[in-house]
């Protein structure tokens, strides 16, 4: 089996989901902390391994990332971040299992035409809801067996 791998438009999910969005309105950086935090959740609780793409404001495209932690890149100026999706996509359509994760139409196409499969902003928010419910039940059962 291919690893699977999410990619994820880190802007598309943060100006559709509300709490985000009202959090961006007051601390943009808040907002991005608070989706990262979210999927390294989601990242510990399925087979996937999650890298998110932000539109940068600096001189240089960045990857920053933690060991076992989600992949975090920063387009370069100039640069957009479906062109790093697009570019991610590309990359390891081959060789993994990739899902791109956005609403903007023509960037699902376009990551579908590499091989890769495509999900909208609210399936995202569902998947993630369903990783914290199962993480939150084998909590609970631990717990009961002590």
């Amino acid at each position: 089996m291919k690893p699977r791998v999410l990619i994820v438009d880190g802007h598309s999910m943060i100006f559709q989901w509300p709490d985000l969005a009202d959090l961006h309105a007051r601390k943009s950086a808040a907002a991005r902390e608070e989706l990262v935090r979210r999927l390294r959740g989601l990242q510990d609780a399925s087979d996937w391994t999650v890298a998110v793409v932000f539109d940068g404001r600096g001189a240089k495209a960045s990857d920053a990332s933690e060991p076992g932690g989600i992949h975090i890149f920063y387009s370069k100026a100039g640069q957009t971040a479906d062109s790093v999706i697009e570019r991610l996509a590309a990359k390891y359509a081959l060789t993994c299992d990739v899902t791109v994760a956005t609403d903007d139409r023509l960037e699902r196409v376009t990551a579908e035409a590499f091989g890769s499969s495509s999900m909208s902003c609210m399936q995202l928010r569902l998947e993630i809801e369903a990783a914290d419910s199962a993480v939150g039940r084998e909590i609970e059962k631990l717990r009961r067996r002590r």
